[in-house]
């Protein structure tokens, strides 16, 4: 007979003993039984948090081989993919291998499906048994491992219309061009920061269609390589090449660009620290800023808008809203560029 689990996972967390999995620093991450709310996952791909894997990326020094020892070493002590620098962790793809005897009749889904977690992996207990391929580019690593799915978890099912990795790509970022959708109202102008890397993208795409043709959009890029992808897109009335991390020259651009008025909503999609204020400044004191960015302080942010006198609304990029999943792939189904450039980069 199977144990009884904890709806949130509790009965993972080995220490400190009280916490929740998430900000546990220790959980079980044995995989030869499972409790009975619980579902075991075969693990095919880590799509690891951006912020996260640039962050591995650069400690290792760009080694492949130094990067999967870092990896190793966090699941290691952890039982799970926290970042300890970052605190963020990403998601997976894989194939249900078990299903708790406590979850039957009360999911829908069945064991051999393909499914993709969408809670973080900073509080997925996993198991890595072998890495086989890390791929820098898109942040994606493939393994050879098990993971858990508590009862409380949300997922996705791999939809049969559209290749896996595509799918896994687009659903990493899913809580960003989802409220975008609840944020973006007709006529409003809004400033994508990071709009030329994947949750950017999606980002302009549906700011553009809630703005409207009385809105605007306006996309600040890293690279001339970004910038020039956005605009052949076209999903964003201006593109620029910007460093967020300076906010006095973004913010004078941006006054140029709205005759002085700023934007009513910015979405701060960045992978780095440090964007905090040019996301502040851009935004009219009405407006609303979107944190989507795993590298945002809560800290600079609160204490920054104070300092500048801004009453800017501020949001947390919680990675979560009603129907995010389905928002996202619809957007890879509605737009024939979209699905293409993701397919080039990601899939």
């Amino acid at each position: 007979m199977q144990k009884k689990g904890n709806r949130y996972g509790t009965h993972r967390v080995i220490e400190p003993k009280g916490v929740l999995p998430q900000p546990a620093n220790k959980i079980d991450n044995n995989m030869d039984e499972i409790y009975d709310n619980e579902i075991l996952i075969n693990v095919q791909t880590l799509n690891i948090d951006s912020a996260s894997f640039t962050q591995i990326w650069e400690q290792a020094g760009h080694d492949v081989e130094e990067a999967k020892k870092i990896m190793f070493g966090i699941v290691e002590k952890q039982g799970k993919h926290r970042n300890p620098v970052t605190g963020s962790g990403g998601m997976l793809l894989g194939t249900v291998e078990k299903i708790g005897d406590a979850l039957e009749g009360k999911t829908d889904l069945k064991v051999g499906d393909k499914i993709a977690t969408l809670v973080s992996l900073s509080l997925t207990p996993l198991r890595i048994d072998e890495i086989l391929e890390i791929r820098p580019d898109v942040d994606q690593v493939d393994i050879k491992g098990k993971a858990i799915l508590f009862e409380s978890g949300i997922y996705a099912k791999i939809p049969t219309d559209l290749p896996e990795k595509l799918a896994l790509s687009a659903l990493d970022v899913a809580g960003a061009p989802a409220q975008t959708a609840k944020l973006v109202q007709p006529g409003d102008t809004v400033l994508v920061i990071g709009a030329g890397g994947k949750s950017g993208m999606l980002c302009c795409y549906e700011a553009q269609k809630r703005a409207g043709v009385t809105g605007k959009v306006i996309g600040l890029c890293h690279s001339e390589r970004s910038t020039k992808r956005l605009q052949d897109l076209g999903f964003a009335d201006v593109v620029f090449a910007a460093d967020a991390t300076q906010p006095v020259p973004v913010m004078e651009k941006i006054a140029e660009l709205t005759g002085g008025e700023m934007v009513d909503v910015c979405i701060n999609n960045v992978n780095i620290p440090d964007t905090e204020m040019t996301s502040i400044l851009c935004t009219k004191n009405t407006g609303t800023v979107y944190f989507f960015s795993m590298a945002t302080s809560f800290t600079k942010a609160a204490l920054g808008a104070e300092g500048v006198g801004s009453d800017v609304k501020m949001l947390i990029g919680n990675g979560y809203t009603k129907g995010h999943a389905e928002i996202t792939l619809q957007e890879l189904r509605e737009s024939e560029k979209l699905r293409k450039i993701f397919t080039e980069l990601y899939a």
